[in-house]
């Protein structure tokens, strides 16, 4: 199943308690491989209301949608065993297409992200800046994932990581967008260390060079990337003083002695 920033926050355990909470009432996933994920690690988290609250949202899903769902490629086998040891396997019939949710939340529902994307975008003499940082952690992450362009522009700077995992999650996030990440020193070290464990990204060229020429990126990261770039823009690293020293040196050392 693919992994996104949001399901490996997940699955790393570094999600507070209440966000865990809304999770497990199926809210904050924006597609249906994500939901799924994230509710099949919370049946086992360490509180007992969050397992249990995620059990129920997960008996809530109709079973024929489920079973379509699980038919797919991409359901992970972790996944496929889960439901298995709950009696429920893929169908035969033709899978699911769509990534939607499989469930609606019974409370807070991510659909009203949309009122909260209009009070940003309404012209009320706050910024959207202002208007974002008065929003708690779980407003922002729907905005996030729902908002516009502009809208994650600004939240990809958001202090908190669940903010910056929510606006690489989401689904109108495009690879442009991910190249103008990759460029901006003022983003967190995690946003770029993010982008640059995510392979599909790592697949467009701009972003590979995005992310080496940034100075905030992990220095391991920016190394290991380095081998993948063509040789004017090895040389054009081995010049460039705002790179940190031991990228620069390295980018210099393939530039003379031809290590490609």
């Amino acid at each position: 199943m693919t992994a996104t920033p949001l399901l490996d926050f997940f699955r790393r355990g570094e999600v507070p308690h209440d966000v865990r909470l809304l999770a497990a009432q199926g809210v904050l996933a924006p597609r249906a491989h994500e939901q799924l994920g994230i509710l099949v690690i919370l049946a086992d988290d360490r509180d007992a209301d969050i397992r249990a609250t995620a059990l129920q949202t997960i008996d809530s899903i109709p079973l024929d949608s489920l079973q379509a769902y699980l038919g797919r490629a991409d359901v992970s086998l972790a996944v496929r065993e889960f439901f298995g040891d709950r009696g429920v396997f893929p169908s035969e019939i033709p899978v699911i297409t769509s990534d939607d949710p499989l469930c609606e939340a019974p409370a807070d529902p991510l659909d009203d992200a949309a009122e909260l994307v209009a009070a940003v975008q309404a012209d009320d003499g706050s910024t959207m800046l202002q208007k974002l940082q008065r929003m708690n952690v779980t407003e922002r992450m729907k905005a996030a994932m729902r908002g516009s362009r502009e809208m994650r522009a600004v939240l990809i700077r958001d202090p908190n990581k669940m903010v910056g995992a929510a606006v690489l999650s989401s689904p109108k996030v495009s690879e442009s967008e991910i190249e103008s990440f990759a460029k901006t020193a003022t983003v967190s070290e995690d946003v770029l260390r993010t982008i640059g464990t995510h392979r599909p990204w790592l697949k467009n060229y701009g972003i590979v060079l995005a992310l080496t020429r940034n100075p905030k990126t992990p220095l391991a990261l920016s190394l290991g990337l380095l081998n993948r770039l063509n040789d004017r823009d090895v040389t054009n690293i081995s010049l460039d003083r705002n790179v940190p020293d031991p990228l620069r040196v390295s980018a210099r050392r393939k530039v003379v002695l031809g290590e490609r």
